[in-house]
C-alpha cells in the first residue's frame, strides 16, 4: 500500500483517484500517521461480506436455540400488568 502525506494528496487527487480505480489502495497520513485509506468500494464490500455471512449464521444458532428453549412464564400477572397501565392512565389523566 502507497502512503502519501495529507498536502500530497490533495495536490494530486486525480492522480491518486485513477490509482484507486486501477486497484491500488493509498494511505494518507498525517504527522506521520495514518488517518485514511482510498480504497475502491468493490474492495469495501468484499471485505465486509465475509463479517456479514459469520454475524448471519450466528444469528441464525441464536433463533435455532431460542426455537428449543421453553418460554419463560410471565414476569408480570395479567391482572397486575392491569393494574399498572390503569395507574400510568390516571396519572396522565389528572395532569
Amino acid at each position: 500500500m502507497e502512503t502519501i502525506s495529507a498536502s500530497a494528496a490533495r495536490q494530486t487527487l486525480p492522480a491518486q483517484l485513477d490509482r484507486v480505480a486501477a486497484g491500488e489502495e493509498i494511505a494518507i497520513t498525517r504527522h506521520g500517521h495514518v488517518v485514511a485509506v482510498l480504497v475502491s468500494p468493490e474492495a469495501i464490500r468484499a471485505r465486509r461480506a465475509p463479517e456479514a455471512w459469520d454475524q448471519a449464521d450466528q444469528i441464525g444458532e441464536l433463533l435455532d436455540l431460542a426455537k428449543d428453549a421453553p418460554l419463560q412464564p410471565p414476569a408480570v400477572s395479567r391482572s397486575r400488568a392491569e393494574e399498572l397501565v390503569d395507574s400510568i392512565r390516571a396519572d396522565r389523566t389528572a395532569r
